[in-house]
């Protein structure tokens, strides 16, 4: 008798990795954000049984990138050795805060 597919699993985030990946898409040149959120959702899907849209985009995104997924991981480790921090502008440090400051000022 032949095996019958276990049906695609429907990952929980699969709606925010969707405006993700449709941001990436969008991205003629990357940033470094860009890589780094490009190799993190390729890691998070490899391998899940589902979700092949978002796998099959990702993949669409490196083509127009012109990356495959060995360069990819060679430039987003010297993006985060680089100090690389998500969310942080370029050249912002995170520490301190403006409550610190507050009450001396007064």
């Amino acid at each position: 008798m032949p095996e019958i597919p276990a049906p695609d699993q429907s990952h929980p985030l699969h709606a925010i990795d969707r405006q993700v990946i449709d941001q990436l898409l969008a991205a003629a040149t990357p940033e470094d954000g860009h890589l780094v959120d490009a190799a993190r959702l390729l890691h998070r899907y490899e391998g899940f049984p589902g979700a092949v849209d978002l796998k099959d985009d990702l993949e669409r995104v490196l083509r127009l990138w012109g990356l495959d997924r060995t360069a990819l991981r060679d430039r987003t480790r010297a993006i985060w050795a680089a100090g690389y921090r998500p969310g942080l502008a370029a050249g912002a440090e995170a520490v301190g805060s403006g409550f610190d400051t507050a009450d001396a000022e007064s």
